[in-house]
């Protein structure tokens, strides 16, 4: 009798044992492995693989939101050229904020062979979605140097704070003026004139962006429409990157005489 009893506690003891692998936790319990601090990474990548450089090449993608299939193809359209420098992901990696969406596009991206950074979009922010961003990314508002261009890297989602936070974050802003560079170009999810962001400081935003040395353009997401606009006419020029359902993305070339030029690619 005591032998049964054992090899029935021993049973269930595996059954429990192997049911954990089936476990699905709560879509925003934020249990996260693998890797993580992505940005800070490839930052390092990027200054590195590109110090010295006057010319550079990289590619603008954004709202890869649900699109799995369309970012694997994204990811694959890149990898086959061999003239790219590294990659900017403005923001939506999820729709939902949702745990397994990030783990699942961040799996996606990590298969390119050139460094990337991921800015925080407004469908990130939800649920738990900030806290998973900042753990598997890093700070929202982050800024690094590829060769004699600056990038800064701005959270703009002021209506997921509930215009409680400091976003944008004029602080960080002021505060990440870069010496010795020659170019700027500022990355962000949703530009002024959008519902996320808070218009009553868009001026003031556009402003305190062009005290960086060399303002070249702008270029965000959240729009899922490729499109490019002068949003207060003084000619610095704000790029929109369709969403991945569109299947493209925008390749700029920073030339060596200070120019640059863009070209949208579809795939």
């Amino acid at each position: 009798m005591k032998t049964m009893i054992r090899n029935v506690v021993s049973f269930l003891a595996t059954l429990m044992l192997s049911a954990c692998d089936i476990i699905d936790y709560h879509p925003y319990d934020a249990r996260l492995d693998g890797t993580h601090d992505i940005n800070a990474r490839n930052m390092t990548r990027i200054e590195q693989a590109c110090a010295g450089k006057k010319a550079l090449k990289f590619v603008l993608i954004s709202d890869t939101q649900r699109w799995y299939d369309e970012t694997y193809e994204a990811v694959k359209s890149i990898n086959a050229r061999p003239d790219i420098d590294f990659v900017v992901h403005c923001g939506d990696l999820s729709d939902f904020g949702v745990t397994k969406e990030f783990e699942q596009q961040r799996d996606i991206l990590e298969k390119l062979k050139v460094p990337y950074v991921v800015l925080l979009g407004n469908h990130d922010c939800l649920g738990t979605g900030a806290d998973t961003f900042r753990w598997m990314f890093g700070d929202p508002n982050f800024s690094f140097n590829a060769g004699d261009t600056h990038f800064l890297c701005i959270n703009t989602n002021a209506f997921e704070y509930d215009y409680s936070t400091a976003v944008p974050d004029f602080g960080y802003i002021s505060n990440a003026v870069p010496d010795s560079v020659r170019r700027t170009i500022v990355a962000m999810h949703a530009q002024p004139t959008s519902e996320q962001f808070n218009n009553n400081v868009s001026h003031l935003f556009q402003y305190e962006i062009k005290q960086y040395p060399g303002l070249t353009f702008c270029m965000c997401g959240h729009g899922h429409t490729t499109q490019c606009n002068d949003l207060f006419g003084d000619g610095v020029l704000y790029y929109e990157c369709g969403a991945a359902k569109k299947r493209e993305y925008v390749v700029f070339t920073l030339t060596e005489e200070g120019g640059y030029k863009h070209e949208v690619v579809t795939y």
